[in-house]
């Protein structure tokens, strides 16, 4: 009885012979999981106007499941051919670009230096990361981890940018010390983004605030005290997000 040959995914190949971990075949897989209906759930997700649609950015409607897949196959890309990821007008390639340096940089037997060119590449290439997601994906580990036992004044710099995404850089890059139980930093950038007028600074603000209170929560009570009367309600309505509902009251209505 003959046996059905099996064909190999983009994916399975590319795992399988190194020299395909290039940007060109990268895009090359991605293509292959376009979905005219993900396109549509995505152009509605994404809304043009509200700040969240980057600049010419175009999405060819990929899974971000698929595109995370296809990020852990191409794992041991050249950082040469991330940069050129990150270089696509493609959203879902730039977000892969991100995705393989997250995704490696959780790996416990990553090399300090190839920790380090991913960060190095990030900042230099912050250009590219122009969407709130691709900040998530390279801050909430990545960025934190190579910055934890070296200076962090980077983060303070970028705290003060005229660029949203570098701000939201600046507090989501703190998540890795939460993990680690260092809430220092996180609190100090919150003080210099209270008065942020982009609503997507006050969410990642509220939500590093309320990693920060599962951790020291006698220092978001501390922190909440002292700012929340001029706190924006959507950055104190994050922070307090896991607090008692009296406390959270009592909260709101300084503010009036």
């Amino acid at each position: 009885m003959a046996t059905k040959k099996k064909v190999a995914t983009p994916v399975k190949k590319a795992k399988a012979n190194a020299p395909l971990l290039t940007a060109k075949h990268f895009i090359e897989a991605l293509k292959t999981f376009q979905s005219d209906v993900e396109l549509e759930k995505i152009q509605r997700y994404f809304k043009s106007g509200e700040g969240q649609y980057g600049a010419g950015d175009i999405f060819i409607g990929v899974k971000m499941g698929q595109v995370f897949t296809l990020a852990k196959a191409f794992s041991g890309m050249p950082v040469s051919e991330i940069e050129k990821l990150l270089e696509s007008e493609i959203h879902e390639a730039r977000a892969g670009a991100i995705s393989i340096m997250d995704k490696e940089s959780r790996d416990k037997k990553i090399t300090p230096e190839r920790l380090q060119s991913f960060y190095e590449l990030y900042m230099r290439r912050h250009d590219r990361v122009n969407n709130w997601d691709l900040v998530d994906l390279g801050c909430l580990y990545m960025t934190g981890s190579y910055l934890f036992d070296k200076p962090r004044k980077i983060l303070y710099q970028l705290a003060k940018s005229k660029n949203l995404w570098e701000r939201r850089t600046a507090i989501l890059s703190t998540c890795y010390f939460l993990r680690k139980g260092d809430t220092v930093d996180t609190f100090k950038i919150a003080v210099l983004l209270l008065k942020d007028k982009e609503d997507l600074i006050h969410k990642a603000t509220g939500w590093m605030l309320r990693f920060a209170g599962d951790k020291e929560p006698k220092k978001l009570l501390e922190f909440l005290d002292a700012h929340a009367a001029s706190m924006p309600r959507t950055l104190l309505r994050n922070a307090m997000e896991k607090l008692p509902a009296a406390k959270k009251t009592f909260y709101m209505n300084l503010k009036k």
